[in-house]
């Protein structure tokens, strides 16, 4: 028996290249904001006021539910979280 072998879990996941690198940006953003959101030892409420959501906004953050999170939005917290976000595009791998 052989398997396929992937990149990425996304890139097994998802129904395209396009879905799964939305996948992989987003998972990479939501991990970045939980370790600075840890890293503060806050209580949840206190870091969700800090990035301006509710607490229950902060407890899916915080647990991964990455659905209920668009780019766009990780891209506003990971700026409230005081991160820099750098994007490198490449031609893909023929």
């Amino acid at each position: 028996m052989t398997g396929e072998c992937f990149e990425s879990v996304w890139d097994a996941l998802e129904d395209s290249p396009a879905e799964a690198a939305n996948m992989k940006a987003r998972s990479g953003l939501m991990i970045a904001i939980q370790e600075a959101v840890v890293s503060w030892k806050l209580t949840q409420a206190e870091a969700a006021k800090r990035l301006g959501v509710t607490q229950p906004r902060m407890n899916d953050l915080l647990r991964g539910r990455i659905d209920k999170f668009s780019l766009d939005a990780l891209m506003i917290l990971a700026t409230g979280a005081g991160l820099t976000v750098e994007w490198r595009v490449a031609k893909a791998a023929a």
